[in-house]
């Protein structure tokens, strides 16, 4: 089975959570700006969420340029994924909603962590298919960032409950380490060329 489809489908339902978050944000009814302030917890929480979003989104696309065939493990993990990737924008709209509280704080880092095993169990089912030899497996190596960032998801749950700015650092610091380009999959794919 080709991975077209597989593509398409994911980077539609990307969209829609991308919409789905930013309609979340509710206008504000007066015209001065002091009408935003209440706004900022909402505003920023979806700024971290877009990120991640995008994160995933730029990676999932590398990650599948690197295939070569689709299998049914592979259908089924990518929807694994975009459970977890479509819950962000409830999780994101209650921690936002609520001003970075703990409980919603914390459940924002439990669908964080829920979405990096995702991606993990989907990674793997593409090495399966593709060998161990594969572009994908000799492309992420020791994987450091694919390890860190369910150990800070981890320590940054609990965290919420007794600071969930602790928490929110840790959220954004994963998401700054990602947000530098990953290019081991694009370096991989030049050089097998």
């Amino acid at each position: 089975m080709g991975k077209g489809r597989l593509e398409a489908f994911s980077d539609g339902v990307i969209a829609i959570i991308i919409t789905i978050m930013v309609l979340e944000m509710k206008v504000p009814h007066g015209d001065s700006l002091d009408e935003l302030l209440p706004l900022l917890p909402v505003f920023l929480s979806y700024i971290l969420s877009f990120v991640y979003v995008g994160i995933y989104w730029n990676n999932h696309h590398h990650m599948l340029h690197a295939t070569t065939t689709v299998t049914g493990a592979m259908l089924w993990a990518n929807l694994h994924l975009l459970f977890w990737l479509s819950l962000f924008p409830f999780a994101t709209g209650w921690m936002g909603e609520n001003h970075f509280t703990a409980v919603p704080t914390a459940l924002y880092g439990l669908v964080l962590l829920m979405a990096a095993i995702a991606y993990y169990v989907l990674q793997q089912a593409i090495i399966r298919a593709q060998g161990t030899d594969s572009i994908l497996k000799k492309a992420i190596g020791s994987d450091w960032k694919g390890k860190l960032s369910p150990l800070a998801y981890l320590t940054a749950i609990p965290l919420a409950f007794v600071s969930p700015w602790i928490s929110c650092a840790l959220y954004a610091g994963v998401a700054l380490i990602w947000l530098v380009p990953d290019r081991r999959i694009e370096r991989r794919l030049v050089s097998e060329r």
